[in-house]
């Protein structure tokens, strides 16, 4: 049997199509065998069974054909919180971050604020987080997609956030009579003739990524939506691409006159979340 030393070096060989092929083949590796990717670097001298070495082989075929590590692995990081992922919905971005830390400085100031909604929640990973980090807040989350939906429910009861998170099928916030201080929403912003250029195309799903011929139908949607469905002072933050800060700007101060609308930047300085507050 062969050392963890050499299968990954011959994995990272593989993998060199990828922007990090030596940090995936370590993740690769500690995902086959149930250790930390710390442990795997401490005990390159230890040897994979052969139907570990299988899985690997298995594991890195699927990668050579295109499909993301996350849906490979069945999960991802998001806010220092482990998500079940499927290929039914978006892998979580780091720079979806911005949008909770935004919302847990909020609710930490508002301590009477705690209903709050999720609008497009895929994997549910914003309203898992928020749910997880503020324990008194109750979330409804929508997403159109009952796969999508599916998938966080399994994320709600990993985290043991099932009490307090609502999942419900509809299209943004269509028959929804109920009123949040919160609403948060990362939705497909991406303009769909861009969409069709770029390397995730079909390999994530286009319902969580197409945004319309500028990318701002279901944005443009949920502002004209969002102020009959919040209480007076609430928030709304709305993760965006990062050219279209002006635009969206000139939608919500149409649609929340007199609010308090700021867009804040992202680690790289690039605008990302939008800011409203009714």
């Amino acid at each position: 049997m062969a050392t963890l030393a050499s299968h990954l070096a011959r994995l990272k060989d593989r993998l060199k199509f990828t922007d990090t092929p030596g940090l995936d083949a370590q993740v690769l590796m500690a995902h086959i065998l149930g250790k930390q990717r710390t442990w795997v670097l401490s005990h390159l001298e230890a040897e994979l069974a052969d139907l570990q070495a299988q899985a690997l082989n298995s594991a890195a075929t699927r990668l050579e054909a295109g499909e993301p590590l996350p849906y490979v692995l069945g999960e991802w990081e998001f806010f220092g919180l482990p998500f079940t992922i499927t290929p039914q919905v978006l892998i979580p971005r780091p720079e979806t971050e911005l949008l909770v830390e935004t919302a847990l400085s909020w609710l930490d100031k508002h301590p009477e604020r705690r209903m709050a909604a999720d609008i497009g929640t895929g994997s549910g990973c914003i309203a898992v987080s928020l749910a997880k980090k503020v324990s008194d807040l109750r979330v409804v989350a929508t997403d159109i997609s009952d796969s999508a939906l599916q998938v966080a429910s399994e994320n709600c009861l990993r985290h043991k956030v099932t009490p307090r998170v609502q999942l419900l099928e509809a299209d943004l916030m269509d028959g929804m009579d109920q009123r949040f201080d919160l609403i948060c929403a990362n939705l497909p912003y991406i303009p769909s003739a861009v969409l069709h250029k770029l390397a995730v195309y079909g390999r994530e799903p286009a319902l969580a990524l197409d945004g319309g011929e500028r990318g701002l139908d279901l944005i443009a949607r949920l502002l004209r939506q969002a102020p009959g469905s919040l209480f007076p002072g609430g928030l709304l933050l709305l993760e965006i691409e990062t050219s279209q800060g002006e635009e969206v700007l000139k939608l919500a101060s149409r649609a929340f006159t007199g609010g308090e609308i700021h867009i804040f930047q992202d680690l790289a300085g690039h605008d990302r979340v939008v800011y409203i507050n009714s």
